[in-house]
């Protein structure tokens, strides 16, 4: 069995309907239709998502970082937009500071299992998720009135100075990647490289066990703006060490505690996918 036959096999055994169905339209060349309606299995009545689209809280609910997942899987599966993005934005809108900044989650989520690290800290509005948010839908052609205000607020916040950590500074990328007004966006893209030195959570050394995001989080494809900011050697060795992670079951780690057994199966199909993704875009498969 090859390397890409057994992490198709995980994903088979273990993954989501969702990565199964991503996996698909990217590896076998199926409609992305599919991967949307597994993606809209997670939409509740009031527009937004929930059920644990992002697995490591269980929370039904809909939740600004579910929302994100859903139009992570357009945007993964270069999908045509969905009759649900505009009622998703609706939601973002009518839960959203008055200057259009969401947060991750609300409390609610205290009253259904949930990894340690989902607190407090994600009911605050900040660039994770919202920059994210709005750089996926800039990504998908998108116009909504929120969308005007979050990107407003992106900007503001992001001109005043970036001082958070690699989680938000690859919500950051996507959207300066992505947002319409490039003269803004160079301006603030100039200063990544200096962002980088300083950030929590960023996992340079490919040898580090432990959790964080590497530059392969922040530039995905070799045709990523983010790219130039990394050298071939360390690009080179974050591929290695991608490669050498994957499991003798086929799939990939992770290096967190989700609430369950559930759970970290379910991540662990999201990162076999990624890494398959990324694997691939490199010319590691």
């Amino acid at each position: 069995m090859t390397f890409v036959d057994s992490a198709r096999a995980f994903l088979d055994r273990e993954g989501r309907l969702v990565e199964r169905r991503l996996a698909a339209v990217l590896f076998d060349g199926e409609d992305p239709a599919g991967a949307v309606a597994a993606a809209g299995a997670y939409r509740n009545a009031d527009g937004g998502f929930g059920h644990g689209f992002e697995p490591d809280k269980r929370c039904p609910a809909s939740l600004p970082i579910d929302v994100e997942c859903a139009l992570d899987v357009l945007v993964v599966a270069d999908a045509p937009i969905p009759d649900w993005v505009a009622p998703a934005c609706d939601w973002l809108a009518s839960v959203a500071t008055a200057e259009g900044a969401v947060p991750l989650a609300f409390p609610v989520i205290e009253r259904y299992p949930r990894a340690d690290h989902w607190s407090d800290w994600t009911y605050a509005p900040g660039l994770n998720p919202t920059a994210g948010i709005a750089g996926r839908l800039h990504h998908l052609g998108v116009s909504h009135p929120w969308l005007d205000r979050a990107t407003d607020w992106t900007f503001s916040r992001l001109e005043s100075g970036f001082t958070e950590d690699a989680h938000s500074l690859s919500e950051v990328l996507l959207f300066l990647a992505s947002v319409p007004d490039r003269r803004r966006a160079d301006a603030l893209a100039a200063q990544v490289e200096g962002w980088l030195s300083k950030l929590q959570w960023f996992r340079a050394d490919p040898a580090d066990p432990g959790y964080g995001l590497t530059p392969l989080h922040f530039a995905p494809t070799p045709g990523s703006p983010w790219r130039p900011l990394f050298s071939d050697a360390a690009l080179d060795g974050h591929l290695d060490r991608l490669a050498h992670d994957q499991q003798p079951d086929g799939g990939w780690p992770i290096t967190w505690e989700p609430p369950g057994q559930a759970s970290t199966l379910e991540w662990r199909g999201i990162e076999t996918l990624r890494a398959l993704r990324v694997l691939r875009a490199y010319g590691r498969l």
